[in-house]
């Protein structure tokens, strides 16, 4: 069964978050989707993670090709067509608890600076935990990542 880590940003903006944990799945063998709530955003993060560290590439795709499947990073606003082992939302992207407990692991990731995206953080959490799904909180206020909360079932 999967677990869900919250990631509170307010010093990293989503790509430079998202880029280390990408290398780190993909060290692990793992297949990641990232699911985001507008379509113009998911360019923006593909162009990124094309002009991420020059030491690492992190190979993707937008999703609506042909080779979705095959995809060791997706990046989608809908289903996840790559089978993944860790699904990540970013801006409001939600997480349904059949995908969490299906995957390895999944990740929220919001931008602590919006209050509404604070909110609807705090909404995923309680529609997660009390359907069953251990959640881990992370906060990198102090400057570095600092695990805040947990709730284990």
């Amino acid at each position: 069964m999967g677990e869900v880590y919250f990631y509170h940003l307010t010093r990293r903006s989503v790509p430079d978050t998202l880029i280390p944990l990408l290398t780190r799945s993909l060290a692990q063998g793992w297949r990641v989707a990232v699911r985001g709530g507008d379509p113009s955003r998911l360019d923006g993060l593909d162009a990124a993670l094309w002009q991420g560290p020059s030491d690492s590439f992190l190979p993707h795709g937008i999703a609506g090709g042909d080779h979705d499947a095959r995809q060791p990073i997706l990046l989608t606003t809908g289903a996840a067509t790559n089978e993944p082992d860790c699904l990540m939302a970013v801006d409001g992207a939600d997480l349904d608890p059949s995908e969490v407990t299906a995957a390895k692991r999944c990740c929220v990731l919001f931008d602590g600076l919006d209050g509404e995206a604070v909110a609807h953080a705090r909404v995923q959490w309680k529609t997660l935990t009390d359907a069953g799904i251990g959640a881990r909180y992370w906060s990198e206020e102090s400057g570095k990542w600092d695990e805040k909360a947990t709730k284990n079932v």
